[in-house]
């Protein structure tokens, strides 16, 4: 399932999902919009996962659950609990990333 953030709501999404996995970004980003694409794609691929895109400008309180100070920023949380973040524009490295719940 792919979600866009419309509110700063991030913690009820997480709340309410087990297994999350969110890109944070912005819309001057251009390493952000490189791997956006890929992100959707994995959406598509993983499912019992939820992903979410979240606009780190806009969401001020979402950022704060990922203490987010570089984009992009994927981080994941399970069961409500943060447990991982990156900072990177590689695909592999959000595939290892993603793994890490899938494992779980």
């Amino acid at each position: 399932m792919l979600l866009e953030l419309e509110n700063d709501n991030l913690r009820e999404i997480i709340s309410q999902n087990p297994k999350v996995v969110v890109q944070f970004s912005a819309t001057w980003c251009g390493n952000c919009r490189i791997m956006k694409p890929k992100f959707k794609k994995e959406a598509t691929q993983n499912e019992g996962i939820t992903f979410v895109l979240a606009d780190a400008e806009k969401f001020p309180e979402s950022r704060k659950l990922a203490n987010v100070d570089n984009l992009p920023t994927f981080a994941t949380f399970t069961d409500g609990e943060f447990k991982n973040q990156v900072q990177t524009n590689k695909y592999d490295v959000l595939k290892d990333l993603i793994s890490e719940i899938t494992s779980n």
